[in-house]
């Protein structure tokens, strides 16, 4: 799967690259040879040379460098000794694509100066250290953006169908929405459906979100998120590839994309996916990776439940049930206990409400607290009235507060977890 050619038909055709100032190697070695980072940009550039090859290469003969030394010097036997697994030897096609990549060194960079792509680098300390760690990290990611968003303390992943529907769309917006309200960063694969939802609702809460493309920059697909990426890029996120900017996307490559996508999240959350999604690949990514999997369940007569279903009947006790997003934000560890001005608000209750918003979480905490009426709950916050009437009106809309002939008190969830809430910081 890892390591197909990239020729194929899905390609869009070129996309003219940003304005701005051309990025360039600030490493350029002197003329005459090439530094590692160049060696690998030239490498992953061969058509046909997947990152299990390459890999095996550049263990064999030392550093990427070395292996361009050997292809420019039509050392294919070399060539052939390095790229042998215990199975077969390279296509003798491939080898000679390495010598002639090689040969053209020069053109290959200047190519990806012109298309104003950055380079980040297995040799790069600031490599994203989750991805590092599973077992086949990119030699290369192609990067427009912000670096460190690739490597932000917490990150999840939401991906699902490219024909969802409106409810599946609905609660991936809620996810991301509610994930990116948490402090972490949101990763997806820029596909239209699920995908494009959930980076939208992470940009409209002015979170960071990372795209992970299935071709190169220059061929993007789909050519309608353009914008998107656009708006990614501005909000401080970035847009990723290791692919070099003019490929294709094809069949092939899309699974190799959902490696990234797993390997840059802590935890991935399905959200609708059909028999054949994609989503699935993503998800089994995860679990082989180690990662924290989590899966939407829906009606078993709806075909973009039937991928989310057979995750959960087929890897029971790793793929995990979405059972509410508190739940999931609970989960993921995610919200830490709130604070009030009397006392400690459980995790629980501030993943109940986080989808609502600051207030709303004081009010709730104020409610655990022993605070039932409006006159009560004004005094002990400093809101006005009409805030606090908000965000009671919120509540009650999820199912969380009731109101009684002008009191108020928990219900639903922060009911169930009202238990939860020390002893000390309720009234008397």
């Amino acid at each position: 799967m890892l390591g197909v050619g990239r020729a194929g038909p899905l390609g869009p055709g070129p996309v003219a690259p940003p304005a701005g100032p051309l990025p360039t190697f600030p490493n350029r070695a002197p003329s005459g040879g090439l530094t590692e980072r160049e060696a690998l940009a030239v490498l992953v550039s061969v058509d046909g040379l997947g990152p299990i090859t390459l890999g095996r290469m550049v263990a064999a003969l030392g550093s990427a460098r070395a292996v361009v030394e050997a292809a420019s010097a039509g050392d294919e036997a070399t060539l052939n000794a390095a790229a042998r697994s215990a199975e077969r030897q390279a296509p003798i096609a491939v080898v000679r694509a390495i010598v002639s990549s090689a040969r053209s060194a020069d053109t290959v960079l200047e190519e990806l100066e012109r298309s104003r792509v950055t380079l980040v680098t297995l040799e790069d300390a600031d490599y994203p250290a989750r991805l590092r760690d599973i077992e086949l990290p990119p030699h290369v990611l192609f990067l427009r953006g912000t670096r460190g968003a690739l490597a932000t303390s917490r990150a999840v992943a939401v991906v699902g169908t490219r024909r969802p529907s409106e409810a599946g769309r609905l609660v991936a917006a809620r996810i991301a929405g509610a994930v990116t309200r948490a402090g972490a960063a949101v990763v997806s694969g820029l596909a239209v459906g699920i995908d494009g939802a959930a980076h939208a609702a992470c940009l409209a809460e002015g979170g960071v979100t990372v795209a992970v493309l299935g071709g190169g920059h220059d061929r993007l697909f789909p050519k309608s998120h353009r914008r998107l990426v656009d708006a990614i890029v501005a909000g401080g996120g970035a847009v990723v590839s290791e692919l070099p900017p003019n490929v294709e996307p094809t069949r092939g490559t899309f699974p190799r994309r959902n490696r990234i996508i797993s390997g840059l999240s802590e935890a991935t959350v399905v959200v609708e996916a059909g028999a054949r999604s994609g989503a699935l690949v993503t998800a089994h990514w995860a679990l082989e990776q180690g990662r924290e999997c989590f899966v939407v369940p829906g009606p078993i007569d709806r075909p973009t439940s039937a991928g989310c279903l057979s995750l959960l009947r087929d890897v029971p006790g790793l793929a995990r049930i979405v059972a509410g997003i508190p739940q999931l934000l609970e989960d993921l560890n995610l919200v830490p206990a709130g604070i009030t001005g009397d006392g400690v608000v459980p995790r629980s209750v501030a993943a109940a409400t986080v989808e609502l918003g600051e207030v709303p979480r004081r009010i709730a905490g104020e409610l655990l607290a022993g605070r039932t009426t409006v006159d009560e709950l004004v005094a002990a916050t400093g809101l006005p009235v009409a805030a606090v009437l908000t965000a009671l009106t919120l509540l009650e809309g999820r199912g969380l507060v009731v109101d009684a002939y002008g009191r108020y008190r928990p219900a639903g969830l922060l009911a169930s977890r009202a238990a939860d809430v020390p002893s000390d910081s309720r009234r008397p």
